[in-house]
């Protein structure tokens, strides 16, 4: 449950205070006619008492055979009179005409000029049988209905978690439905477009797959030329040029997979500083010493995946030699955190739409720091910046 934002939650509260009504009714239906039961019985009694007053008059007795037709008894055991009459005086109501309930009896004092009478009243209240079948039967089409509707809602649950699957990537879900209603067209709807989107990533992964394929054929072919050269300053510059078209060809595979999320990820314990030794080997530049200064204030270990978390910080080491005024980054590594700062004007824009894939960029693709941030995501850590006293701080934690 999400609280009542919810639609099941929305219609759980619609069938409570459905439900909740239906008892208040229920409830105020007995009570209103217990009251007119009272009502009823205590103008019979007075009636009843009246009679009895004046029939002693006429005939000199009682008539017990109508107070038997009214189903009301004399009470004639002293002990249980006197018990009675305390009682009442106790409850301040021992009077010439007095009614109220003991030991669950409805008892009744006459107490005139003429006589004194304890009776007690055996009419109850009959059971409201009717009543009772209507509410329950009302009441179980209510819960019927209910289940009925939170059944119906069932395939949506499944069609949620469903979506849930697909947008951590897992393009192998199927949640076509043959039934009617409008969840099911819904289901329809995205198990066609998540068809569509899996023939499309399919379709683009082999055509960049058949791409980097061929490229890797001339790259070889330029390497074997490259051995036929005699000098061996052009024949080292040509093999540097063909490793790096190589490398840049591994990194767009990589790249095709971490876009795609079609890659498991292998998490091992690293030190910080031998990622970042080999993230420095990946630039392929000579004598990176004079480019790069390194400051190991404390060594820290992260648990990440060596491949893609080198691929991060070998591209923040290129774009931070490329953007420097000087041509020279320092790498800070302290506490739980890289830094790599470089002396550079402050980005033009917010952090953000640098992370955006293809951003304009007058030395690249715009590439890179949409790599980054891609592979930051699934190792759920941030890239923080700041530019402070004409030096540009780029923070991974």
């Amino acid at each position: 449950m999400t609280g009542l934002t919810s639609l099941r939650s929305k219609i759980n509260l619609v069938f409570f205070i459905t439900i909740l009504l239906l008892s208040i009714l229920f409830t105020v239906s007995i009570k209103y006619d217990h009251a007119k039961f009272e009502e009823h019985t205590a103008v019979q009694e007075r009636v009843m008492s009246h009679y009895l007053y004046m029939y002693y008059l006429k005939h000199g007795e009682i008539d017990k055979a109508y107070l038997d037709a009214q189903n009301i008894s004399l009470i004639t055991d002293k002990g249980k009179k006197v018990q009675i009459e305390r009682y009442f005086k106790d409850k301040g109501k021992l009077k010439r005409y007095a009614v109220d309930t003991y030991h669950l009896k409805r008892i009744i004092i006459i107490n005139n000029d003429r006589f004194k009478l304890i009776l007690e009243n055996k009419n109850k209240m009959k059971y409201p049988l009717k009543r009772v079948m209507v509410f329950t039967i009302v009441f179980l089409l209510i819960i019927l209905l209910y289940l009925w509707i939170i059944k119906s809602l069932k395939p949506l649950s499944e069609l949620k978690n469903k979506i849930q699957t697909f947008s951590q990537g897992n393009l192998d879900i199927e949640c076509k439905s043959n039934s009617q209603d409008e969840i099911a067209e819904v289901a329809n709807e995205f198990d066609h477009a998540v068809t569509m989107i899996r023939e499309l990533l399919q379709s683009r992964q082999l055509f960049l797959r058949a791409i980097m394929h061929e490229l890797k054929t001339p790259i070889a072919k330029g390497r074997l030329v490259s051995e036929m050269l005699h000098d061996e300053k052009n024949k080292a510059r040509m093999h540097s040029i063909f490793e790096r078209l190589n490398l840049l060809i591994d990194e767009f595979a990589k790249i095709e997979k971490i876009t795609s999320k079609n890659f498991e990820l292998t998490i091992k314990p690293y030190k910080m500083s031998d990622l970042l030794e080999a993230s420095i080997d990946m630039l392929m530049i000579e004598n990176p010493k004079h480019l790069i200064t390194t400051e190991i204030k404390e060594d820290y270990i992260l648990e990440v995946d060596f491949e893609l978390f080198t691929l991060v910080i070998k591209n923040l080491l290129d774009n931070g030699i490329k953007y420097s005024v000087d041509k020279h980054i320092t790498v800070v590594i302290d506490e739980n955190r890289l830094e790599i700062i470089n002396r550079g004007e402050a980005l033009t824009e917010p952090l953000e739409n640098y992370f955006k894939p293809f951003h304009t960029s007058k030395k690249g693709l715009g590439l890179g720091l949409y790599i980054v941030k891609s592979i930051l995501d699934i190792h759920q850590m941030e890239l923080d910046y700041q530019h402070k006293e004409s030096k540009n701080i780029f923070t991974v934690g």
